[in-house]
């Protein structure tokens, strides 16, 4: 039997730890978590189980979220449960709502996973986190051009034009500069070395 999963979780702040402290929303679990496509695949996954007879069987995130985790650390079957207890970022890497520090499942149920979820799907899986991991990258390029462009812009205005608050200032300080005397003429220009005033007398040096 299988019964469909909630198609949203809740956010990694309302992740509830038996300890103090909130997950990080920067670890790479966390980032990988957003780019997987679970809710894509969980209807053709179901497919394989009755709706009716049977105990519920694994959710899809945490059959190919194991696979993953398995893949990526090229751990044991048992030592992928082993992480998966330990680590509170993987308990949420596979949908759980809080941590817990019994084993999630068997490691005898890996084999069944991998029979599950064939290659084909994995394929498919991998080309719809690559597509949105490139649509994440151009949303946040662009978000980081529009920052820079604003602050370029505020610089700008920044340089060009004085501020409410100088402008007063600027006017206060042109009228606390000291004036200049005006000079008028009152002497005469001589050209020639040769000429004098003729009312200076040149007397002789005496000895």
């Amino acid at each position: 039997m299988y019964r469909i999963a909630p198609s949203s979780q809740q956010s990694v702040n309302q992740f509830h730890l038996r300890f103090e402290g909130k997950l990080s929303s920067e670890n790479r679990w966390v980032t990988l978590a957003q780019l997987v496509p679970w809710d894509e695949f969980e209807s053709e996954y179901a497919q394989q189980f009755s709706s009716t007879q049977g105990a519920p069987a694994k959710l899809f995130r945490v059959a190919l979220g194991s696979l993953i985790i398995k893949e990526r650390l090229g751990t044991s079957d048992e030592e992928t449960v082993e992480q998966i207890r330990e680590n509170p970022y993987l308990q949420y890497f596979l949908g759980f709502d809080e941590y817990t520090n019994t084993p999630p499942f068997e490691a005898s149920l890996l084999v069944h996973f991998r029979k599950r979820i064939p290659l084909s799907v994995v394929g498919r899986v991998n080309e719809h986190m690559v597509q949105r991991a490139i649509e994440q990258a151009t949303v946040n390029s662009d978000l980081s051009q529009s920052k820079d462009a604003q602050v370029a812009q505020f610089a700008r205005d920044e340089v060009e034009a004085p501020s409410a608050s100088e402008a007063p200032m600027q006017e206060q300080l042109e009228e606390d500069k000291p004036q200049q005397p005006e000079v008028n003429n009152q002497g005469k220009l001589i050209i020639d070395a040769s000429c004098a005033p003729s009312d200076i007398q040149i007397g002789r040096a005496s000895c």
